[in-house]
């Protein structure tokens, strides 16, 4: 499957600050690979600086077009915003943060990753954030599915 585009639903994405984009997205999901762990960095704006070769793998892009890129780059249209929100809020304040994310591959397919995200803190001040996605509990994806569905109903149109 890699290399290939599935056939795809297309959403127009607007982010926070007013740009937009279209997103490919179809139903086809991709297993997470068993004992992979997935790390990236992202400076304080979420551009990535650094991805794994499992991240790489997983994601479908190649590392040069992760660089440099905006992490929301793999944000799929099934996930609420009020999830991203929190994670800002937390990293904002220091701390660590967890959940369970669903994922948008370059060739529109989807992956699920459990998340833990931290900020790099150098002589006492944020400079970025480092990312651990390990392999998610099915059960708790089947779990949060109908939750997001209804957030993402609750937040209406605005996407």
């Amino acid at each position: 499957m890699p290399g290939q585009f599935l056939p795809c639903r297309e959403t127009l994405w607007t982010y926070a600050d007013g740009s937009t984009r279209k997103v490919y997205h179809s139903d086809w999901g991709v297993p997470y690979p068993e004992g992979l762990l997935i790390v990236s960095r992202t400076d304080l704006r979420g551009v990535i600086t650094h991805a794994n070769e499992a991240f790489v793998e997983l994601s479908g892009y190649s590392r040069d077009e992760l660089i440099g890129a905006p992490h929301c780059v793999l944000r799929h249209p099934d996930m609420p915003r009020r999830v991203f929100k929190d994670l800002w809020q937390t990293l904002a304040a220091g701390k660590k943060w967890g959940g369970y994310v669903k994922n948008l591959r370059k060739d529109g397919a989807h992956y699920w990753v459990y998340a833990t995200v931290v900020p790099n803190v150098r002589d006492g001040v944020i400079v970025g954030y480092t990312s651990v996605r390990r392999q998610p509990s099915s059960t708790r994806i089947e779990e949060v599915i109908p939750m997001y569905r209804r957030w993402i109903a609750e937040e209406g149109d605005a996407r």
